[in-house]
């Protein structure tokens, strides 16, 4: 929606003529915490210290099956910003530049042309060559000083404070040093969390190091919980708490391992509490205090506050999230994992109240994949070291394997650290029949583009955009999907079949069919090698990985290699990461000529192919 600029005396007769005053619209205040699952006391953890999330709540509806739709920011925020989950606006990769219609603007866009006083502090990340525009368009103030005090007396507000400390950073990317001087000097002794009672899940090695690291995560829940604290005094002070609804909830989960970038519930599940003053308490769906059961995730969050602001009749098309209050009717909430900085997949999940299931759609890959950002944290050591040392328990090595099971589901209520895997068994086959069904369902009515290899996305995007794109007939997802489906399978027939289609993307998931298949039938070999002159790119590259796995075919490489000197970067940062997995020496000097050659060069891809060189070169 375009910018408007009609005066604070054109927006009062607008509400005069409605029958509805300035005085009756609730102000609405979202608070923001990164990188954090459901680690708070009123949420049952007792090792938490969070005196001020624990007296919201008590005020609150406390949400407990809240979910974002991606376990990672940037993604997240292009669903929240738009409510529309990033798979349909082609928003799902990490740091992605591909662009947006103009009527995605921003849901605050359409609060402004109302009347309400919109700010952003600070943190944006969209993830959308529309980042600025979105900036422009949703926010009258988007800086470190914004604040619902700038705006003109009795203007509604919606503002947006987003708490950067329980960031990933902090807790565990950070040097030690650097989190004490900046984070943990803020505590006052007592409040320091000691390492030695740290509760730790199964899933992890119980080391020194892995304690003295959760103990800071604790530290930064902390910390974060003192701001929280500071804005809702605020709010009280200025005496506008009895006409605000307040939101706090996390992006995504932790920034821990197995947490941040997975689709189980300690990536996906987020602490959500919603407050509602007296005179705002019938839009609430019970009563402070009370515990909400209701499913919801991150597509609701857009049209539930242009309805709280008494404009449900302005909600876009485009939003397919829908209002949760004064109640849900969600019965499934889709999560999606692509692309985050140089660590390539595509998996999906289906949330119900009870169930938990995840299609992963490249087996081949572990969840415990190399990347040179989280690596830079000391935990991660102490991860791979348990990786190796034949050691691990079943729980642990779930996130060690180097592959993943094609399905898995899990019994939420019976094994909330999603731990057995009941994908196989009989007793639940319905259950997995169902949520197959729903995941598939969910995936072409929303036009998922994460079916679309990002290389050739960016090919058959021009002059348009990918939302629209996926709208045309140019897009087959039911076609495409049929053939990712068969990942981890050895359907060779149907593989070589496909590897022969006119459709580029068919032809890609045959390929990733290959690489995940756990043998090569020669014929299949003699196919791939064809396709490594591949009129597509993103084909080339992907039937070049899945031989060179099976066969160390040295043309593979050298295909793969070769492309290191193409001008699109993401051409380079594709195939730089598949030749760091492969991981065969002979590539050295070319991964090296990579790295010397983007040792300075600015932008996001640019930085993910150093990760990616870096991550091939620290280990060979």
């Amino acid at each position: 929606m375009r910018r408007t600029n009609e005066s604070l005396a054109v927006i009062f007769a607008f509400f005069a003529i409605a029958n509805v005053a300035f005085a009756d619209l609730p102000n609405i205040l979202w608070i923001t915490a990164e990188d954090m699952s459901a680690t708070l006391e009123c949420y049952g953890d007792r090792f938490a210290t969070t005196p001020n999330l624990d007296r919201l709540a008590r005020q609150s509806c406390r949400y407990t099956h809240a979910f974002a739709t991606s376990p990672v920011c940037s993604p997240s925020r292009a669903c929240l910003i738009n409510g529309c989950i990033a798979t349909a606006q082609g928003t799902h990769s990490m740091r992605s530049l591909f662009p947006l219609p103009d009527p995605m603007q921003g849901f605050p866009t359409i609060l402004r042309k109302f009347g309400y006083y919109t700010t952003n502090n600070v943190k944006t990340d969209y993830n959308s060559a529309a980042e600025s525009a979105i900036i422009t368009s949703s926010w009258d103030d988007c800086s470190d000083q914004a604040h619902w005090r700038n705006r003109k007396p009795g203007q509604p507000f919606f503002c947006v404070f987003n708490l950067m400390t329980s960031h990933q950073s902090r807790t565990m990317v950070w040097p030690y040093e650097q989190f004490k001087s900046e984070v943990q000097s803020q505590l006052e002794p007592n409040q320091i969390h000691d390492p030695a009672a740290v509760p730790l899940p199964p899933y992890y090695p119980d080391t020194p190091l892995v304690r003295k690291t959760v103990a800071r995560y604790y530290d930064c829940i902390t910390v974060m919980d003192q701001q929280v604290g500071a804005i809702l005094d605020q709010l009280e002070a200025d005496g506008l708490a009895e006409n605000t609804i307040v939101f706090f909830y996390s992006d995504h989960g932790s920034g821990m391992p197995r947490h941040k970038r997975t689709l189980f519930d300690s990536g996906m599940h987020v602490p959500m509490l919603v407050r509602f003053p007296t005179r705002h308490q019938p839009l609430a769906p019970t009563t402070p205090g009370k515990k909400v059961d209701d499913l919801v995730c991150f597509e609701d969050f857009a049209p539930t506050v242009l309805t709280l602001a008494g404009l449900a009749d302005q909600v876009p098309d485009f939003m397919r999230g829908k209002a949760f209050l004064p109640s849900s009717k969600r019965r499934y909430a889709f999560g999606h994992r692509d692309r985050v900085d140089e660590m390539m997949d595509m998996a999906r999940s289906v949330r119900s109240k009870d169930f938990l299931y995840i299609r992963n759609f490249m087996p081949h890959l572990g969840y415990n994949q190399p990347s040179a950002w989280i690596d830079q944290g000391e935990i991660r050591n102490d991860f791979y070291a348990l990786a190796t040392s034949g050691l691990a328990s079943a729980a642990q090595s779930q996130y060690l394997n180097p592959t993943r099971p094609r399905e898995e589901l899990y019994d939420c209520n019976a094994d909330p650290f999603n731990l057995v895997n009941l994908a196989d068994s009989i007793d639940h086959a319905q259950s997995l029949q169902q949520m197959r069904k729903a995941l598939s369902d969910e995936m072409l009515s929303s036009r998922d583009l994460g079916l679309v290899p990002e290389i050739e996305l960016w090919r058959q995007i021009k002059g348009t955009t990918p939302y629209q794109w996926a709208r045309t007939d140019a897009f087959d997802p039911a076609a495409i999907l049929e053939v990712a489906e068969s990942a981890g399978s050895n359907d060779f027939q149907a593989i070589g079949q496909w590897l022969d289609s006119g459709n580029v993307s068919v032809r890609y998931w045959a390929a990733v069919c290959c690489s995940a298949a756990d043998r090569l039938p020669r014929n299949l070999q003699m196919q791939l090698e064809s396709m490594l002159q591949d009129a597509s790119i993103a084909v080339r590259i992907e039937s070049a990985n899945a031989l060179a796995r099976h066969t160390k075919n040295g043309r593979a490489l050298e295909a793969l290699t070769r492309l290191f000197d193409s001008q699109d970067e993401t051409v380079v940062l594709h195939a730089a990461r598949a030749i760091e997995l492969l991981g065969d020496p002979s590539t050295k000097p070319a991964v090296q000529r990579l790295a010397d050659r983007y040792k300075d060069k600015p932008g996001d891809m640019a930085w993910f192919i150093r990760f990616t060189t870096s991550g091939y070169l620290n280990r060979h």
